[in-house]
């Protein structure tokens, strides 16, 4: 699309928002590899109509550009309304005459029109009071301070309960890596304090360690559910960048995120093709942040640093920003402390957080499970975004200090996350490790474990959903550590639109390319069997890697290990 019909298109969208009286920042447009999308902000109760105007704009600036070629495109919307609708009758024909469609949405407004809605919004907001929505429900207040109320059956302003309503302390974090061991962390140190947590992850929905819902929920139905969760007394959400781009984050205000980093992975969907697109999506996060809670971002991640600086003209203020790094001393993390502003790095092998104008020493690092003696450099940085992040819900050091030594210990804290076993004199890794990034990180670990003895071995797949470059990229990765064996696999539960077989194909050709030799290789068509073949193949001294994804492969390899 040339810039002067995305010009046109948002034009017209300004204009449209400007007669319905849409005050609200947001028209985004973004080119990417597919093509140019356009968003824009409107009223929640308003949404429907949005789509029309957006719709509207475009169709009437391509017609502007070329009326001849798209001479017959008014009359497509009318016959394509005509045929979506239940009731013909009922259809408010698009036109694309300026002055008829702005009629046109006036009316479509006033039909789709919540004004008791709003008038709750509004005070809620008033109020500092978070709030949920969907289809069927508005929940005031969260965790044991909210309450839910039918949309059909909305109360009026002055008859809600305001005064039994409130915030709990909320952290949302995302990130390409370590999102997961993260939200633990947090949950774990939310407990370690005395509230009952509430989290949703990958793995499901849990109250205070507990499972309540399996499945993955890192979208907004994750949100919902623990926001909503009536004994919990703080929220830790993980939210993914599909859930994001898809459906939202579904929170109105948290009082901390996180960003734990942003690397390659997932490009190609939703119009998302590179690192700084990626970027903007995880950043999306810092609109939620109330004033005095906390943005806590990764100081390592050439991303977030470079944008950063633009978050006040994207969302018109930036929230108070704390910073972690791998090293405490590194000059943004100075800098930053020498302002006032919290972080949290390594200093001298341990662990130092600074916050609310104090350090705090949280403990020797090589000594903390979650490290694997200091290897997990990953997990270091994983512990210093939850330290910081921790503190600025309220948790005090000292509690915090206390979790990340024990945390990891037991393979049940960080379940699927670099748990460790031995079998026959065999050290085995079980892990998530789902692109190049996460899977140097774990074999870096293994790398460490071997000590420069034995044999490396490991399993490699992917998702179906991911370009073959990042499929070649994360085979690559793998060639680095010269392992000895690569059991290329198949990963029969997210073949996402793939045939059979197609993605270890690819995988296997990358490893030959990258200077593995056939014998090193093996193919197995399930997750199960790859780990199986893995297993059978090591002897005493060996180190293992098994990345492993979905739940039912992960239990049966977990049962094969623990030998039931």
């Amino acid at each position: 699309m040339d810039e002067a019909l995305l010009c046109g298109w948002r034009a017209r969208v300004e204009r449209a928002r400007a007669h319905l009286g849409w005050r609200m920042r947001g028209v985004v447009a973004r080119r990417h590899a597919g093509g140019t999308s356009l968003a824009l902000a409107a009223p929640c109760d308003q949404l429907f109509v949005a789509t029309e105007v957006n719709e509207w704009a475009l169709c009437a600036a391509l017609v502007a550009r070329d009326p001849h070629h798209w001479s017959g495109l008014e009359a497509a919307l009318v016959a394509s309304a005509l045929e979506d609708a239940a009731d013909a009758s009922a259809v408010l024909k698009p036109v694309l005459d300026e002055p008829a469609a702005f009629a046109r949405f006036e009316r479509l407004a006033a039909r789709e029109a919540r004004p008791e809605l709003m008038a709750l919004l509004d005070a809620a907001n008033a109020r500092r009071l978070p709030h949920l929505l969907d289809d069927t429900l508005l929940t005031l207040g969260a965790g044991e301070g909210g309450r839910d109320f039918e949309l059909t059956a909305l109360p009026d302003v002055a008859d809600v309960p305001w005064g039994e309503l409130r915030d709990i302390p909320t952290a949302v974090v995302t990130g390409s890596n370590g999102k997961t061991t993260t939200v633990r962390l947090l949950s774990a140190c939310a407990r370690a304090h005395g509230w009952r947590a509430a989290y949703c992850c990958t793995d499901g929905v849990f109250l205070d360690g507990e499972l309540e819902a399996a499945g993955d929920y890192s979208g907004p139905a994750g949100a919902r559910r623990v926001l909503r969760e009536r004994r919990a007394q703080a929220a830790i959400v993980e939210t993914a960048r599909g859930g994001i781009l898809r459906r939202g984050i579904a929170l109105s205000q948290a009082r901390v995120a996180l960003v734990t980093n942003v690397s390659p992975d997932h490009f190609g969907e939703y119009g998302i093709d590179d690192l700084a697109a990626l970027a903007d999506v995880k950043l999306s996060v810092a609109s939620l942040v109330t004033h005095g809670g906390l943005l806590a971002l990764n100081a390592d991640d050439a991303q977030l640093v470079g944008k950063a600086p633009g978050l006040t003209q994207r969302f018109g203020r930036s929230p108070p920003l704390g910073w972690f790094a791998l090293d405490a001393d590194v000059a943004l993390l100075r800098e930053h402390r020498a302002r006032g502003g919290p972080t949290c790095g390594v200093r001298g092998g341990r662990l130092s957080l600074t916050h609310a104008g104090a350090e705090h020493d949280l403990g020797p690092i090589a000594a903390m499970p979650l490290t694997v003696e200091g290897s997990a450099t990953y997990n270091i940085a994983n512990l210093a975004g939850a330290a910081l992040a921790a503190a600025a819900l309220g948790v005090p050091p000292a509690s915090i200090a206390a979790v990340l030594a024990r945390f990891g210990a037991n393979a049940a804290d960080n379940f699927g996350r670099l748990m460790r076993f031995e079998r026959g004199g065999v050290r085995v890794l079980v892990d998530y490790a789902h692109n190049p990034e996460g899977l140097r990180g774990l074999l870096n670990v293994a790398e460490h474990l071997r000590g420069g003895s034995g044999r490396l071995g490991l399993l490699l797949g992917h998702a179906g959903n991911r370009q073959d470059t990042e499929i070649e990229e994360l085979a690559r990765a793998a060639a680095q550590f010269r392992p000895a064996l690569v059991v290329v696999k198949e990963n029969e539960a997210h073949l996402r639109g793939r045939e059979p077989g197609e993605i270890p194909r690819i995988i296997r050709a990358a490893l030959l390319r990258a200077g593995l030799p056939e014998a090193a290789l093996a193919m197995r068509m399930s997750e199960t069997e790859a780990a199986r073949c893995a297993l059978e193949w090591a002897q005493p001294g060996d180190v293992l890697a098994l990345p492993v994804h979905s739940p039912a492969a992960r239990t049966e390899v977990l049962a094969l290990l623990q030998g039931s």
